[in-house]
């Protein structure tokens, strides 16, 4: 039987998306919830197997094809999943129920051959019983495949059949020709995510060495929300929880680089595309869509102004979306081979906040967190997050080299500690 072949979309940066996107989820046990499901793996590994039939790309594996482009053969091979029991409990794990879990490579093994992105399966899954009853559910994605929204969809389509539904209450669509690039292409629009910055030093560049970086999760609480807005002047005008947090977050993670001053930095907000106005992308579309536009400063301008210009630059940065804008992207693949996002001096955070991987019910009630793994090295994520007080708040995840990570922590209490303000 011959296999049905299906195109990737061309607005994301296929090259640049080449990797594994890491989820977790930890459940507790819920006797009343569970409705005699003693088994999460048996549950969860029927539901996903009903699922995939909606999803059936999920189940394929990726060829390339003219220019690099990506396609899914629709072999319907299927996915991994694997179960395994852990002689422990939840209350034992303590901070590791969060972001940048530490025992993550534990908690999902690591089959050979899957980081491989073509020819290799596209989601590995694992589910872990706990002494405690509760249990840990994990999983990685290829992510050029889907985005967080596109993968929260398919979970919760698995969710769908937990509770006995015949069909997900949401129905996929593909259809990634939807943004497709214009004929002819033609980039109407600045693509600084993209584009090269000749640096005076590279010192960012070098400081940064992969091999050897520190993972910590940062709390934002009700506290240190009131203390970043504090410093803000009234003049500031209209701005959003998230592009305060984000720009304190890039400001000093700017500062403890302790970079040259006129080294160039960026910053990318990745935003998701689904719902704005112009887009046209309708419900159930589950593939990657979403655009990081950029800004630029030097780096000396954004560690030596207040808080407030690095806000008007995220400000900036999110202003540049547009019908037109996601066009040029997409364009832009085309034209220049589909480039990856260019890593001299940016960094991007995703705003994960309404992604809504803390609702995915598989008959045990919503889980304790749920979210994005872990960041990566110029990649961080804005989620919501209840910490051990009860306290609602967003976590934000970082990876530093650790010299770096013990200025960037100092920098943080400081912009967050109540008693510096006058």
């Amino acid at each position: 039987m011959s296999s049905r072949v299906c195109s990737a979309s061309k607005v994301h940066p296929t090259r640049g998306l080449r990797f594994q996107v890491p989820v977790i989820m930890f459940y507790q046990s819920n006797p009343l919830s569970m409705k005699g499901k003693e088994d999460p793996v048996k549950v969860i590994r029927e539901a996903l197997g009903k699922a995939l039939v909606y999803y059936y790309p999920l189940a394929g594996r990726l060829i390339e094809g003219e220019n690099r482009k990506l396609m899914v053969d629709c072999t319907g091979e299927g996915v991994l999943f694997s179960e395994a029991d852990a002689d422990t409990t939840l209350d034992s794990l303590g901070d590791a129920i969060q972001p940048m879990c530490p025992c993550f490579e534990e908690l999902l093994y690591d089959v050979p051959g899957f980081g491989e992105i073509l020819g290799s399966p596209l989601i590995l899954i694992q589910v872990i019983r706990l002494r405690c009853g509760g249990f840990i559910f994990a999983l990685q994605l290829n992510h050029t495949l889907s985005d967080a929204f596109g993968l929260s969809q398919f979970l919760n389509a698995v969710s769908d059949m937990t509770q006995g539904l015949s069909r997900p209450c949401l129905l996929p669509i593909w259809q990634r020709e939807l943004l497709n690039a214009r004929n002819p292409p033609r980039i109407t629009c600045i693509h600084h995510e993209y584009k090269g910055v000749t640096s005076t030093k590279g010192t960012l560049r070098m400081a940064m060495d992969e091999n050897n970086l520190v993972h910590r999760s940062f709390f934002f609480g009700p506290k240190e929300k009131r203390t970043l807005k504090k410093r803000l002047p009234t003049s500031l005008g209209a701005y959003i929880t998230f592009e305060v947090l984000v720009a304190c977050v890039w400001r000093c993670r700017t500062i403890a680089f302790a970079v040259d001053p006129d080294e160039v930095v960026r910053f990318s907000c990745i935003i998701n595309l689904r719902g704005k106005q112009g887009f046209n992308l309708p419900p159930g579309y589950y593939g990657n869509a979403f655009v990081s536009p950029a800004s630029i400063t030097k780096a000396g301008m954004l560690c030596a102004n207040p808080l407030e210009y690095a806000i008007m630059l995220v400000k900036k940065a999110k202003m540049q979306i547009s019908t037109e804008y996601m066009k040029s992207v997409a364009d832009l693949m085309v034209t220049q081979g589909r480039p990856p996002f260019s890593k001299s001096g940016n960094y991007f955070i995703s705003d994960n906040r309404h992604v809504g991987f803390g609702e995915v019910n598989f008959g045990w009630g919503k889980p304790v967190y749920g979210g994005i793994a872990r960041a990566l090295s110029n990649i961080s994520f804005c989620t919501q997050f209840k910490n051990k007080k009860g306290e609602e708040g967003n976590v934000i995840p970082i990876c530093l080299p650790p010299l770096v990570m013990e200025r960037f922590e100092q920098e943080i209490k400081r912009m967050t500690k109540e008693e510096c303000l006058r």
